[in-house]
């Protein structure tokens, strides 16, 4: 497959994983994820190294990952996970209208605390495309706290009946837009962006009321 790069130094890999492919297999051991894929082209060109998720995006979400060249470096990124020292952008469009055009969802998950901010920044007939930033890292964190604000991200399936809502889409409307953060071996400031793969621009096309 032909995954964009958006970013590499000799440290870090940063790329635009496309919707319908897993960060890493599941229990059900799946051969093609995006870190097979990847680590598969470097051993097809002799390259020594092998690159480690330092985060994971859902099967259906597409956006930017990053990834580290060895374990260690892996490690620096996780624990700056893990400090909440790198700020995530998303792109959600979400059912309905919401009642606030910027606002906090603050809702526990599994008893830990999760926070996930978000402003409007198109509200269409049937849906909101919205700008939301997480500061809390928690497993399906956006998809749950929408759900239990009674607005479901467009075309979610796990944890919304489909039927439930006139509006469908092929994949879950969700994009890990935006990274910004310090690089934990230069000290550089990098801030990366993602644009909107070409299906959620079509849906948007398709929807423009």
């Amino acid at each position: 497959m032909n995954i964009p790069v958006v970013y590499e130094d000799e440290w870090l890999l940063v790329v635009d994983k496309p919707a319908g492919l897993l960060t890493i297999p599941t229990p059900k051991n799946e051969r093609r994820t995006l870190t097979g894929l990847l680590n598969e082209e470097l051993k097809n060109k002799n390259i020594p190294y092998r690159l480690h998720p330092c985060h994971r995006l859902d099967r259906e979400t597409s956006g930017l990952i990053i990834y580290a060249k060895g374990k260690s470096i892996q490690q620096g990124m996780m624990d700056l996970f893990k400090r909440r020292g790198i700020r995530k952008t998303y792109i959600a469009f979400v059912q309905g209208v919401l009642p606030k055009r910027e606002g906090r969802i603050n809702m526990p998950i599994e008893g830990r605390s999760a926070a996930t901010d978000y402003c409007v920044i198109e509200q269409r007939k049937d849906f909101a495309i919205t700008e939301v930033m997480p500061s809390t890292g928690r497993t399906n964190q956006i998809r749950i706290h929408f759900k239990n604000i009674g607005h479901p991200i467009v075309g979610e399936a796990r944890f919304a009946f489909r039927k439930d809502y006139r509006l469908k889409a092929k994949r879950l409307c969700l994009h890990a837009k935006g990274l910004e953060f310090m690089h934990p071996v230069s000290k550089q400031s990098i801030g990366l962006d993602a644009q909107l793969p070409q299906d959620l621009e079509s849906f948007l096309a398709a929807h423009r009321q």
